[in-house]
């Protein structure tokens, strides 16, 4: 069995399985917790474990959880980064920029379903990165859902704490209404004017459009129906990562 991790600033998400993603685990990102804390949390989904891969863009969690899984697991994790084999290639300015959980996600949607992609990642933040013939052409980088909720919040003293609901319509009635309209409606057409505009800018229809991350259900409903939902795409990536390198990592 394997573990095929994804740490992202607000959540950790690990698959396991062996070649496929069999169960899924999600834990809060958390940069104070030691490598010891960080296996009395996860030590349970070592059983059976005899590899493990890491996609991550916490460099401070690295050292923790790579100490805590050769000290007390004797694995190496294999890390996406220099010098591992992903499918996909990088040509952007600086490729050592892109984020390992869109390399990862490129190298899902290549082996899942298109070697064109629009991949939109919401996180912390929304992530737009396009893939033409297996190659990541660029990326574009906003606020998140959750983040740009927490920021209006914590500025505005008279708006109250909310959970965000799919409104019914454009416009609300109410606060909680105006609200979720706001930041829901807002979020779902600038996906899809991000989308459009990626496709004139680079001539080409012919992409899968692919969300994913923790916000995307939020405003799956918003969307048009081809765009394809995928919370396991850093995942599925992380697992055709491994499968092209294993021969050289035993």
């Amino acid at each position: 069995m394997r573990l095929y991790i994804d740490i992202g600033n607000s959540n950790i998400h690990i698959g396991k399985g062996n070649g496929t993603i069999e169960k899924t685990y999600r834990f809060k990102t958390d940069q104070t917790k030691s490598s010891d804390e960080y296996q009395s949390l996860l030590g349970y989904l070592f059983e059976d474990v005899n590899a493990v891969i890491i996609a991550s863009v916490v460099p401070q969690l690295n050292t923790a959880f790579k100490t805590f899984i050769t000290q007390y697991y004797g694995i190496t994790p294999v890390f996406v980064g220099p010098g591992i084999k992903t499918g996909v290639s990088i040509k952007t300015d600086y490729p050592q920029q892109v984020g390992a959980d869109l390399v990862a996600a490129a190298a899902g949607a290549v082996a899942t379903y298109h070697k064109n992609s629009i991949i939109i990642d919401m996180g912390t933040a929304t992530t737009f990165t396009y893939v033409e013939k297996n190659v990541i052409k660029g990326v574009s980088i906003t606020i998140g859902l959750d983040t740009s909720k927490e920021a209006l919040v914590s500025r505005t003293s008279q708006l109250l704490q909310f959970e965000f609901e799919v409104p019914k319509k454009v416009l609300g009635t109410n606060t909680i209404e105006a609200l979720n309209s706001g930041f829901l409606y807002g979020h779902a057409h600038q996906v899809m004017g991000f989308v459009e505009a990626i496709k004139r800018d680079y001539s080409n229809s012919d992409v899968a459009v692919i969300v994913t991350g923790g916000a995307a259900q939020l405003i799956k409903t918003l969307l048009p129906d081809d765009y394809i939902m995928d919370d396991l795409l850093i995942l599925r990536g992380l697992v055709s990562i491994y499968e092209k390198n294993k021969s050289t990592l035993h």
